[in-house]
């Protein structure tokens, strides 16, 4: 008896409930929401409403009536009585019943929460549809700028200064490529409008299709200036701006609820960022990736890791689209094959660009028509004392003051230091009518870069300033050098000394672009580094041509023939890079982030990178299943991976150790990890606090040791004067140190290692 009235409580509460929800009548639209509630919904979406309220409001009003008239009391007797007698206490119980669902179904739903569920329906459906729209279609926009609201193209013309796209811009944004969410790779000439197009397919991914995006770029003062570039733009359209380069960046990234990120990272944070996301399992919340400077594929350690990143999101993520651009690229093919991307290029560029080679005092202007490459343009004419011609033997004094003031002038440095050096210089020998230029302004930023110094600033500034020159090179702050790309921008600085991080990114343009040297450093200039240096010269909108002038030296002459004549070199996997570190680091990733267990598995990873395209003429001896297999038992050697047996699938797969663990999160050098391990654990054994020496040893990079060549003279007479303490350390930490002293000093040249690691 209990369990059917139990059943019967049941049946006719659900029989309630039904009557409920179906007793209220649909209510016409017009009665429920006020005219001006619709302004915002589109016309077609009022259309379906009325429609649908036509077609179905006569069969639901039949259909809630004959609902209405069956009372709940009936049904349960009806379920009831054919069964059991009608004694007193189930009468009772029916009546109860009875009376309080029928209370509850004559109930009415409160008028303002009925209007909302409507309004948040239609809202909810527009959405719905937009969406798949974005997603599907290869015709429609959603707004009149690109699929983008107007308000975007307000903002580029307010902040960037842009009214209208080139061209070639608008060819690009409506590819069927783009439309259809392909990868694509382009490349235009330096200063052609490349980045605009990135930021505006940025922008349809954050808004439209409602994903995270990472834009990859190649040096931390380049992520900085984007940062606050398109700071505005993340303000106004409400979408969030996090940067990962030096010390910034967060993994993983917060996740949001409603506002959308972008991400602004260097090529090492952009790959840590794919990493984190791949283990907390979030990947696919990246809609897109957006790689500058796609030719840094080739630049060694740092191409090798950015190969990895864009390898691991092709593999873990179908629906992450790749976008790569470059100014230099060769061999398109296998890098279109390597991301499965469609190619756009185009020759165009806004100013016209003069190229010219100076050697001694003759300048040369690059043609590639004629035979040996150069062609005479003119004699300089500038009269030098035998003083200044010794200080400057490359006659930049007079090249520079063919321009500055009134135009703008960089003068591209191979060091840091050479930068300051060169624009003290200029300042020593030029005219002091230069310092009345501006003057009052180039007081105002002395001032400012006091201030942001703590009440100091640099001594060179403090010299070159008032003559409208600077120096910019990644020993600025982050303060500093926005105070200096201000005041070049706006006129009040002239002239930049500067290294070739500018030319790779920063929008600092010229009327003329001078190179102290065919070099970087030591290493002789490439074809691309050579070409994004150049083509900073012509400001568009400003110069109706721009002009570079690469300064040589007779020994360099041939050497400079090929490279203004050659095409871009090739880009090219860099995986195999010092004995295939690269590749080992990839392959122990994998493991660590559970991409790939088995050989097989990471065998059909390692098919998805750029060297596997690449593989038969970087590596003719082996296969890439011998180099995979190869490099597999060097991590097991390690110690970095083991072998275990899976009980489940009958196959050994492999697993990461703590120290392999370690080791790649921590970007460790697969050369050192051991040696960094043992003497962490060596550290805890016995810190020596005491004096700052058995720190700095622990924080010496090891590469640094091999770099360095003391005078052992004056080592050897430093050991003599240490105190107890760091005579400790010393002991503690340095093998043979004695022995090692006698045999530099003796002049025994018997290779050894000064640290005991």
């Amino acid at each position: 008896m209990d369990y059917l009235e139990e059943k019967c409580k049941q049946e006719a509460t659900n029989t309630a409930l039904e009557h409920q929800f179906v007793t209220p009548t649909i209510p016409s639209i017009s009665k429920h929401l006020a005219e001006d509630d619709f302004e915002d919904f589109p016309c077609s979406q009022l259309f379906y409403e009325e429609a649908k309220q036509d077609s179905g409001t006569a069969t639901n009003h039949n259909r809630t009536n004959d609902l209405c008239n069956i009372e709940v009391g009936d049904v349960c007797t009806s379920m009831v009585s054919h069964k059991y007698p009608k004694d007193e206490k189930r009468k009772s119980l029916r009546d109860s019943l009875k009376y309080t669902l029928a209370g509850n179904a004559k109930a009415h739903t409160p008028q303002i929460s009925r209007t909302m569920q409507i309004k948040e329906t239609i809202i909810m459906e527009e959405l719905d549809v937009a969406q798949k729209t974005v997603e599907t279609s290869s015709e429609i926009d959603l707004g009149p700028f690109y699929g983008l609201p107007s308000k975007v193209a307000d903002l580029i013309e307010q902040y960037k200064g842009i009214k209208n796209l080139y061209d070639w811009q608008h060819t690009c944004l409506t590819l069927e490529s783009l439309r259809q969410r392909k990868n694509l790779i382009y490349s235009l000439p330096t200063s052609g409008g490349k980045t605009l197009v990135a930021e505006i397919v940025i922008l349809q991914e954050l808004l439209c299709r409602k994903r995270d995006v990472l834009m990859i770029l190649p040096y931390v003062a380049i992520v900085q200036e984007k940062v606050r570039g398109l700071s505005a733009f993340g303000v106004e359209l409400e979408f969030l701006i996090e940067e990962y380069a030096g010390s910034k960046g967060r993994f993983p990234p917060i996740k949001r609820r409603t506002k959308k990120s972008l991400y602004i990272a260097t090529i090492e944070k952009g790959h840590s960022l794919v990493n984190s996301l791949i283990e907390t399992e979030r990947i696919s919340d990246l809609g897109l990736v957006v790689v500058d400077e796609l030719h840094m594929l080739s630049e060694g350690s740092r191409g090798a890791v950015l190969e990895m990143a864009l390898s691991k999101v092709l593999y873990t993520s179908e629906t992450t689209q790749i976008i790569g651009m470059s100014a230099t690229l060769n061999n398109v093919n296998e890098l279109q094959q390597f991301l499965k991307a469609d190619y756009y290029t185009d020759n165009f560029r806004p100013v016209e660009l003069k190229e010219y080679v100076k050697l001694r005092d003759s300048i040369y202007e690059v043609d590639n028509k004629e035979e040996n490459n150069f062609t005479l343009s003119r004699v300089l004419n500038y009269k030098y004392s035998s003083n200044m011609l010794r200080m400057d033997p490359d006659h930049i004094i007079a090249l520079v003051t063919e321009v500055i003031p009134n135009h703008s002038c960089l003068v591209f440095c191979p060091t840091k230091k050479n930068c300051e050096n060169v624009a003290e210089m200029i300042c020593k020998y030029l005219n002091k009518a230069y310092l009345g230029h501006r003057e009052a302004e180039k007081k105002q930023l002395i001032e400012d870069l006091r201030n942001t110094g703590n009440g100091t600033i640099c001594s060179v500034l403090k010299r070159t300033v008032p003559f409208g020159i600077a120096y910019h090179h990644s020993g600025l702050t982050s303060d500093e050098r926005k105070l200096v790309e201000e005041a070049y921008s706006s006129g009040v600085l002239c002239l930049l000394t500067c290294t070739s991080t500018l030319a790779a990114g920063v929008n600092l343009p010229a009327r003329r672009v001078i190179l102290r040297a065919p070099y970087v450093a030591k290493d002789f200039l490439k074809r691309a580094q050579y070409k994004q240096m150049v083509g900073r010269a012509g400001r568009a909108g400003i110069d109706s041509a721009g002009e570079s002038i690469l300064i040589i030296q007779e020994k360099d002459k041939e050497m400079v023939r090929e490279l203004v004549s050659k095409p871009p070199e090739n880009c090219y996997s860099n995986l195999m890079h010092d004995c295939g570190k690269g590749f080992q680091s990839l392959l122990l990733s994998l493991i660590g982030l559970k991409i790939a267990k088995t050989a097989e598995e990471i065998y059909q990873f390692a098919c998805y990178t750029l060297f596997s395209v690449q593989q038969k003429h970087l590596s003719k001896e082996k296969s890439l299943w011998d180099i995979t297999k190869e490099s597999m038992e060097y991590l097991t050697s390690k110690g970095l991976v083991y072998t275990k047996h899976c009980p489940e699938t009958q196959q050994l797969i492999f697993e990461v150790s703590r120290l392999g663990q370690a080791t790649y999160k921590g970007s460790i050098d697969l050369s050192y990890c051991d040696m960094l391990y043992n003497d962490l654990r060596k550290g805890l054994e016995g810190l020596v606090l005491q004096s700052y020496l058995h720190l700095l040893y622990h924080v010496t990079p090891y590469d640094m040791v091999t770099q360095c060549s003391p005078d052992w003279m004056i080592y050897f007479r430093q050991v003599k004067k240490m105190t107890q303490v760091r005579f400790i350390v010393l002991s503690s930490t340095f093998f043979q140190l004695t022995n090692t002293l006698h045999r530099k000093l003796n002049g025994i040249t018997k290779k050894y290692y000064l640290y005991g690691r």
